[in-house]
C-alpha cells in the first residue's frame, strides 16, 4: 500500500502575455493581457513514474492561448477564459479540471483636443487592474470570477472614526473629520455564466459602484463613520445591481495620513485660518478591513 497521497496537484503556464488588437473600419481596440493555464490530470504517472504521455506542455498550452485568441478574438477576459477551460476540457478527456486566471492592463483613448476619442492610439492607466478567473471540472459548469486589483482613492473630508474601545492599550483620539483614502482590491464571483451576461457591463457597473459610494455626490460627498460601513453600503449595492453576482469580497486597507505637528515652530502663517494641512503618509503598519457579502439562502420553515 502506498504509504503517501498527492492531496493536490496542477501545472501549466504562467505569464503568458498577449497583445490583442482588433479593428472595425478606422477604429482599432486592444486589449493586453497576462494568462495563467493550470491543468489537472486524471491520473499521477508523471508524478510517481515519470511517465510523460499525458501531460500537454506547458508550451502547448501557451501557444493555446495565442491560437485561440487568433481565432475567437478577444471581448470580456471572463468569457476569453471560458473558451480557454473549455478547449483543454473537450481536447483532452484525461484533463480533469482547468483553472484560467486572466489579468487585464488597463488601456484608455487618448482624446484629442476637441476632447474626441482616437481611432488607434491610446494611453496606459493604471487607476486600477481587471482580472477573472475561471475553473471548469469536467462534467461541471464553469465558475467565474472576477476583480479589481490597486484601485487607490482618497478624500479629504466626510469621514470620521470615533466611538471606537478606550481601555489602558488606546493611543488613537476620536477622530470627526480625517483623511479617508485606501487601495481597494474587490473579488466577486458569478452565479449565472451564460451567453447573456454582458461581463463587461458588471465590472463596469461593479467598478463605478465602489467609486460612487466612496466619494458621493460631487459637490457634498457622502459622509463614511468607518472603512467597515463603506464597504458593506458598497457591496449591498454591488448585489442589488447585478443580480448575476453571488457575492463580493473586499479588502481596504486604511492608508494614514498623520498631521504634521507644527507647534514647535513660532512662524507666522504656519497655522490659523487659510493656513493649508501638511500630512505624513504612513502607509506601515496599516489598518486591513475585509469582508464577503452573499445573497442570504433564507429557507421558510413550515
Amino acid at each position: 500500500m502506498e504509504r503517501f497521497a498527492i492531496v493536490e496537484k496542477e501545472y501549466g503556464k504562467s505569464g503568458v502575455k498577449m497583445l490583442y488588437v482588433s479593428q472595425k473600419g478606422d477604429k482599432y481596440t486592444i486589449k493586453e493581457l497576462e494568462v495563467e493555464t493550470s491543468l489537472t490530470l486524471n491520473s499521477e504517472k508523471d508524478y510517481r513514474k515519470g511517465d510523460n504521455r499525458d501531460i500537454i506542455a506547458t508550451d502547448s498550452q501557451k501557444n493555446t492561448v495565442y491560437i485561440l485568441a487568433k481565432q475567437f478574438g478577444v471581448e470580456c477576459v471572463e468569457e476569453f477564459g471560458m473558451r480557454l477551460a473549455n478547449h483543454f476540457i473537450n481536447k483532452y478527456p484525461w484533463v480533469m479540471k482547468a483553472r484560467i486566471s486572466i489579468t487585464q492592463h488597463p488601456w484608455n483613448r487618448v482624446l484629442d483636443d476637441k476632447g474626441l476619442q482616437h481611432n488607434h492610439a491610446f494611453v496606459s492607466t493604471p487607476t486600477s487592474t481587471r482580472v477573472a478567473q475561471v475553473i471548469l471540472e469536467r462534467g461541471s459548469t464553469p465558475k467565474v470570477s472576477a476583480g479589481i486589483r490597486g484601485l487607490t482613492v482618497i478624500k479629504t473630508t466626510q469621514s470620521a472614526f470615533v466611538d471606537f474601545v478606550r481601555d489602558e492599550y488606546r493611543s488613537l483620539p476620536d477622530m470627526e473629520d480625517r483623511i479617508f483614502s485606501t487601495i481597494v482590491t474587490a473579488d466577486w464571483n458569478y452565479n449565472d455564466v451564460s451567453e447573456y451576461v454582458d461581463f463587461c457591463a458588471i465590472y463596469s457597473r461593479v467598478k463605478n459602484t465602489i467609486l460612487d459610494v466612496f466619494a458621493g455626490p460631487a459637490e457634498k460627498g457622502i459622509y463614511s463613520p468607518s472603512v467597515q460601513q463603506t464597504q458593506f453600503l458598497t457591496q449591498k449595492k454591488i448585489l442589488l445591481a447585478n443580480p448575476e453576482i453571488e457575492d463580493v469580497k473586499m479588502s481596504m486597507p486604511n492608508r494614514h495620513y498623520f498631521p504634521v505637528d507644527f507647534s514647535k515652530f513660532p512662524i507666522p502663517g504656519i497655522t490659523g485660518e487659510g493656513a493649508g494641512q501638511v500630512l505624513l503618509p504612513v502607509d506601515k503598519p496599516s489598518g486591513m478591513i475585509t469582508s464577503r457579502l452573499a445573497r442570504s439562502q433564507i429557507v421558510a420553515k413550515l
